[in-house]
């Protein structure tokens, strides 16, 4: 049975172990093990966690299926989104699932999860980005409704690369 729930700040240390572990999953075959670890020391250290754990803007949430952590979300609103920081959007900006969970519906719950939250604050769109060499977050954003709308660099490491910036209106589903 899959459920969403809430991350407290008492979870630190297991939010940290999937935001590593679904990073390198997801893009190690892509970048040099140093622009990794760069990356993974500076964004998932215990003090940048809490910190955005601690944001009353930033909410993390855990996608559970039978007790065991399967995935995990983080979403801002107002000014701790990266790019917008408008009061009538919300910014999913991590979404991962460990590999085994790929095509399970894990991904998609989350998705929805995040949709209602936007919905439930009156947000006007819902966005997010995506690496550009990300084909398959993309089709599944896509199949979701979003849509491409600009892009931003993405620094790993020492390598600069573009996300894909994608949106989903909401408007019809209020």
């Amino acid at each position: 049975m899959l459920h969403i729930q809430r991350v407290s700040s008492g979870q630190l240390q297991a939010l940290q172990e999937i935001s590593r572990e679904t990073f390198v999953e997801a893009f190690a075959h892509e970048n040099t093990p140093e622009d990794m670890q760069h990356y993974l020391e500076n964004n998932f250290g215990d003090a940048q966690l809490h910190n955005e754990l601690s944001n009353p803007d930033s909410t993390f949430f855990f996608a559970m299926i039978h007790n065991e952590i399967a995935g995990y979300l983080k979403v801002n609103c107002g000014a701790a989104q990266h790019e917008l920081k408008d009061h009538h959007t919300l910014e999913i900006e991590r979404i991962y699932t460990y590999k085994k969970y790929y095509g399970n519906g894990t991904g998609q719950a989350m998705l929805n999860h995040a949709i209602q939250l936007a919905i439930d604050l009156e947000a006007e769109f819902i966005w997010l980005a995506v690496w550009e060499k990300n084909f398959r977050a993309m089709r599944f954003y896509e199949k979701n409704g979003f849509i491409a709308f600009g892009t931003h660099d993405f620094i790993l490491g020492k390598d600069i690369q573009t996300d894909i910036l994608m949106k989903r209106s909401l408007s019809t589903t209020r």
